[in-house]
């Protein structure tokens, strides 16, 4: 799947930008980083619209810290480090 919650705290999604479609920048955290809306391509991933980030394009000093990699090879981010929240707006 595409969100996972991990003992409560870390909150991992796909987040790199050959999962998505339809991508549209909607704003600016307080941080500085953008906030995209954006679908999945692939529905196992999810459903509908979200908001969330695109992780190459995270500012680099967030990066190291927020970006993992899952089983796959493929980056997710650690929405618990960083100021935008990961939700399903559609």
């Amino acid at each position: 799947g595409g969100v996972a919650q991990v003992g409560g705290a870390m909150i991992l999604a796909a987040s790199d930008r050959d999962y998505k479609k339809n991508i549209k920048k909607i704003g600016k955290s307080s941080s500085g980083i953008n906030i995209y809306q954006f679908e999945y391509k692939d529905k196992s991933k999810g459903e509908g619209v979200y908001q969330g980030v695109i992780s190459d394009d995270l500012p680099t000093s967030v990066r190291k810290k927020a970006i993992k990699t899952d089983k796959d090879g493929n980056d997710v981010v650690d929405y618990s480090i960083i100021d935008v929240e990961f939700k399903r707006i559609k």
